[in-house]
């Protein structure tokens, strides 16, 4: 057990939109919000699509202070849910609309980072078979068919991300 406990932020509480003023400040807040988490997941998807990973990797304290401002006015948003359905429609209307985009540019981000990973992942796993290759024996059973080379026998790959 913890015997110190971590003091946690205390959430501001959520602003509900009680006017069509503070309904539209939401909305930008989101807008303004979305267009800028796209603009540097854009740029990390360039990046990543360039091989610049270390570039890529550069923009994630920014990603993640936009991250968490989205999640923030998302929340706003869904507490004021009844008032925006019934004193504004067509603004709910349109950033669903533009929240549709945004995901589909998300998901485009998250398929060019998923296939980096498993590329990496794959080149990885082909330098280490390589490697392993060259230091097992070859030795045969008595039936002829090559030995499974023991634990013994591996050696293990080490990286070095400074490079």
């Amino acid at each position: 057990m913890n015997q110190h406990p971590q003091p946690r932020e205390t959430p501001a509480p959520l602003l509900k939109a009680t006017t069509a003023g503070d309904a539209r400040k939401l909305a930008e807040t989101l807008m303004d919000v979305m267009s800028a988490l796209l603009g540097v997941i854009e740029r990390e998807t360039e990046l990543v699509r360039a091989g610049k990973v270390a570039e890529a990797m550069a923009l994630e304290s920014n990603k993640t202070d936009l991250s968490r401002r989205y999640v923030s006015a998302v929340e706003h948003l869904k507490a004021s849910q009844p008032y925006l359905s019934q004193a504004a429609p067509e603004l709910l209307t349109t950033l669903h609309r533009h929240h549709d985009v945004f995901r589909a540019m998300l998901q485009i981000n998250l398929t060019v980072l998923a296939t980096a990973h498993a590329v990496s992942e794959s080149i990885v796993r082909g330098v280490n078979a390589e490697i392993q290759r060259r230091n097992i024996p070859n030795t045969y059973t008595a039936a002829g068919r090559p030995a499974t080379p023991g634990p013994r026998h591996m050696t293990p790959l080490a990286l070095s991300r400074s490079l």
